[in-house]
Order: C-alpha cells, then structure tokens, then sequence
C-alpha cells in the first residue's frame, strides 16, 4: 500500500516536484508545500506537510514509512487491532524553526529587573522637585557661636539695647542704650590715622529693607558710647515676626568713610516683642568693604516740543554724615555732559542738619532730540561746610554714560515715554566707582 501511495504522489500532475525529471532540478532552499491526496483504496485523505524534496529525502522518508509499518503491525497484532483501522499517520519531518522575527527588524529588549523607567512626562521641568536636591546650608557653616564665644573670640565690645512692640499703634519701638568695650582706633585703622577714640554711631534696619533705616547721633571720642535714643518702624506684628534686626556700630571719620566697628543680628521671631525688653549682645565683624552712602529720589522728564529736559531732585535718605556735630548739610548739584565735555551746572537748596533731606526743586537743560541721545546727567550730594571745602557724599551718572544698569534704565524708561515723568530711587556711589565706568563722571569733578 505504502509503494502504491508513493507511486501515485511522484505521478501526480499537481506536483511536477515529485517527478523523476525533476530531481536533480529541485533547489536547495525551503519551498513551503501543502498537499491533500486522497486515498482510494481505503476511502479516507492523508495530509502531507513537508518543506524540501530531493531523492535522498525519498528514501529516507520509505525506510521510516516501513519501519513505521512494522512496528505498527506488531503493536496491532498485540492488542488485537487490525492495520485497517489506522486512520492518518503523520510521517515524520525534518524542518528547521521558522525563524518569526526575520520581518520584524524592531530589536528586542529584555524587561529590565530595576522597574519600569519614567516617561518623558514624567521626568519635566514641571514634575521636577527641587526640594529634593537642595542641600542645607547650615551643613557647611561652622556651629553658631554663643555670646559668651563671640565676646571672647572677636573682642568687639558690645551693645546695650531694647525692644518694645505696641499693638495699638502697631509700632515696633528700638531704644539704642549704650555699648561698652569698643576696640581702639588703631586695630580698625590701618593707616594709623586716628590714635585716640573712637567716634560711634549706630544704624539700625529691619532686613531685608536696607533703606528704612535709622541712625543714632555720633558720641565724639568714647568707647564707651550712651545715646539713649527711640527709634519708630511702622509695621504690622506678624511681618516684624519675619524680619531680623541689624544693628551696625560705625566709627564716624570723615577721611575713611565710617569704618565699620561691628554688628549685631537678632531675628525678631525669638523675642517677646509684646512683652519687651532690654538685651546686651556682643558685636560681631561685618561686611567692610559696603560702603552706604545713602539714597536719591529722582525723577526725569523730556519734552520734545520745548526742547527741554527736567531733572527733579526729590528727597534723600541715609546719607553718609560728614559733620561730627549736628548731623549734614546736603545739597544737590547737576550737571549736563555732552560728548564728554560739561555743559551747565546747577544746584538745589542747602538743608540743614540733616541726613534724610527733602527738596522738591526742579532743574532744566535746553536740549535738542539729537543732543538728548548723547546726553549725560551727574546727580551729586554734597555736604556745605561754612568756614572748608564742601564734603563730597556721592553721585549717581543718568544717561549715556550711565554708572550703572539701574541709571541706564531709568533713563530708557524716560525715553520710552516722552512727556511723562518717571522717577525711581538710586544708591549714590562714590566718585572713583563712577569713574570707573563713566567718562561722564570723570569730565566732572
């Protein structure tokens, strides 16, 4: 039966592969063939699956098919089981795996055993936590210091004050008492200027406002200063909980520019502001190179019909007092500089004795729109002395050779809106830091 079905497929005219002629002719890749031949003698159909077809596959194929046979009789003959009532059989095939992947090109990963990674979303700007990857920065700041170690391990002396909170008027009260234990000139002073006393005053601020300060008259040659003096700032309890109190103890020297002695730093959320009292705390060293001159209040406007520019000299605040005894004197010169040459100059008022002035005057310079482009402004503070030269205090440069980026942009504000006056506050600066970056500045002396 077995040589009747094979004569019968290598006859077939559906599968010319099969023949005799074409052996030798058969390729040697993997031709994928399904048939279904019926088998007449026994009335039922035998599948055929196979993937090569050559003459050695033949043979191989028959001697499998008769050992097949042959084990299958004698199982049948065994179990009592005729030949007739096998129904299929399946020959055996030898194929290699198909190969899935070979049209997909997509390489394939192994999950990772670390977890899934973020997405895109996930890892933006928006979802990024700073807190995270912010470091503490009193890790890397020594150990704060107690008042008897800044006593001993900076010997600056130290101050005697107090505070005092009213909730009616909502007023929080500084009372500047004495300080004791001041260091001589001589350790401060490396010129050598002054051997004798010192000449002490104090500054007192609520940080982060610098320019709501107050000062104290200057004690001449103690170092042992009492003042005695009640200062006022107007603020709300629960924004005085959020401020510190600095206090800075300068030595008034006119050639030096105050040095700075020390200072004291309270936060206000550690006191009893309601309950008040009196403190004394040791001084500690500051920033010396800082240098407050104090500040100016101006306001420029430029008409281009009349040809005119104004400058309004408004008020100051903080000036650096030049006179030991009873306070300043300031007033203000401007002056215009066109192609670095000064053109005009003119002054304001002398107000007396006093180191936060209020003057309200205006100043004009006739000026043309092509001058106005290379214009420049020196705004000067000084300080008039009776019977000497005028103290210098400080200056600020408006214009094209502006002494800074706060001055250059309040002169484009003043550009940008013609006819309109903008005013805005500025920190004065002495002459040598004007000079080194306004040829203005230097056209003036």
């Amino acid at each position: 039966m077995v040589n009747k079905l094979c004569e019968y497929m290598t006859q077939c005219p559906c599968c010319p592969c099969w023949g005799s002629e074409k052996k030798d002719a058969v390729p040697a890749q993997r031709i994928h063939i399904q048939h279904t031949c019926l088998d007449q003698a026994h009335g039922h159909g035998v599948r055929l699956d196979s993937t090569s077809s050559t003459a050695e596959s033949v043979r191989s194929y028959r001697e499998r098919v008769d050992s097949e046979n042959s084990r299958t009789d004698s199982v049948s003959s065994a179990s009592g089981i005729s030949v007739d009532s096998r129904r299929h059989v399946t020959p055996i095939i030898d194929m290699k795996p198909i190969e899935f992947w070979t049209a997909n090109k997509e390489s394939v990963q192994p999950r990772s055993k670390r977890g899934r990674h973020p997405s895109e979303s996930e890892i933006s700007v928006e979802n990024f936590q700073r807190e995270l990857y912010e470091t503490d920065p009193s890790e890397d700041e020594p150990p704060s210091l107690t008042d008897e170690e800044k006593l001993a391990q900076f010997q600056l002396g130290q101050l005697h004050f107090g505070l005092k909170y009213d909730v009616s008027s909502k007023v929080l009260v500084v009372k500047m008492i004495e300080a004791r234990d001041l260091p001589p000139p001589y350790c401060l002073d490396e010129t050598k200027q002054d051997m004798a006393h010192s000449n002490p005053y104090c500054k007192i601020s609520l940080l982060p406002d610098h320019k709501a300060s107050k000062q104290t008259t200057v004690q001449r040659k103690t170092q042992e200063p009492v003042w005695n003096e009640c200062f006022d700032f107007d603020i709300d309890y629960s924004e005085a909980q959020e401020r510190t109190l600095e206090i800075l103890l300068k030595d008034f020297d006119k050639y030096s520019r105050h040095r700075l002695i020390g200072r004291v730093l309270l936060p206000l959320s550690s006191v009893n502001l309601v309950k008040g009292g009196h403190m004394w705390k040791p001084l500690s060293p500051g920033d010396k190179e800082c240098q407050d001159l104090g500040e100016l209040l101006l306001s420029i406007n430029y008409l281009p019909s009349a040809g005119r520019l104004t400058v309004d000299v408004i008020k100051a605040k903080g000036l650096l007092q030049t006179d030991i005894v009873g306070g300043s004197d300031p007033f203000v010169r401007v002056t215009l500089v066109q192609s670095e040459k000064p053109t005009k100059t003119k002054k304001t008022s002398c107000k007396r004795n006093t180191i936060d002035p209020v003057f309200n005057e205006s100043v004009s310079f006739n000026l043309t729109q092509q001058q106005l482009v290379n214009a420049s402004v020196v705004v000067s503070v000084w300080d008039y002395n009776y019977k000497s030269k005028d103290d210098f205090v400080g200056r600020v440069v408006i214009g094209y050779h502006a002494s800074g980026p706060q001055e250059s942009q309040h002169w484009d504000r003043m550009l940008q809106s013609q006819r309109s006056p903008v005013a805005q506050w500025h920190s004065l600066k002495s002459r040598a830091d004007c000079d080194q970056v306004s040829l203005a500045s230097i056209a003036v002396p």
